[in-house]
């Protein structure tokens, strides 16, 4: 993605599509993707406005451009004329989710959206396929030791404590932290 947030517009004339007939985005943990839903300033002399319901989909649904079982369907492109402008959605692309209705996205998997149009809709079926960068590493997490104390008048170095943390938070507040909740237990 170019930064943390990423723009798609749903509209059937695109050309941005890949050989799938699909566009695809990378995007990153903690990354927001907008859409935006089709919009028209004033009533169509000819045809019908595009309008779509927006669903999360599995592979095979993706690939079909149908809905699957099990498919959840995320937002609905229905107010075409809104005088406010075009209506958006924003996803956004986090690990964990406060929200009963949220997505919980995990690295290095693939999503998949499709949206299809409403039955007077003249729109097509589009698809969307997100990839979350970055796959996990086999190799082991870096560890971080804490300090090496000895309690007052008891034990030698072979009694010493090493805490081991891992956290995204700066590992200096991690062990700063970890070694407060540890310093308690050298006075037992």
């Amino acid at each position: 993605s170019s930064g943390p947030y990423s723009k798609l517009f749903l509209i059937s004339t695109s050309r941005f599509f890949n050989s799938d007939g699909g566009y695809t985005i990378q995007v990153s943990i903690n990354d927001y993707l907008d859409i935006y839903c089709p919009h028209y300033q004033r009533e169509l002399v000819l045809g019908k406005p595009e309008s779509f319901t927006l669903l999360m989909v599995n592979a095979e649904g993706y690939q079909g451009c149908y809905e699957t079982p099990g498919a959840f369907k995320r937002w609905e492109c229905n107010r075409p004329y809104a005088a406010y402008g075009a209506v958006r959605f924003s996803e956004k692309i986090q690990r964990f989710t406060p929200f009963s209705l949220g997505i919980e996205f995990q690295s290095g998997r693939e999503y998949y959206y499709i949206s299809i149009p409403s039955p007077e809709s003249p729109g097509q079926c589009l698809k969307l396929r997100i990839l979350v960068c970055c796959k996990a590493t086999t190799t082991a997490d870096p560890a971080t030791e804490g300090p090496k104390s000895q309690p007052r008048g008891r034990g030698g170095p072979e009694k010493a404590v090493v805490v081991r943390a891992h956290s995204p938070a700066p590992i200096g507040l991690s062990v700063t932290c970890l070694a407060l909740l540890v310093v308690p237990f050298f006075w037992l």
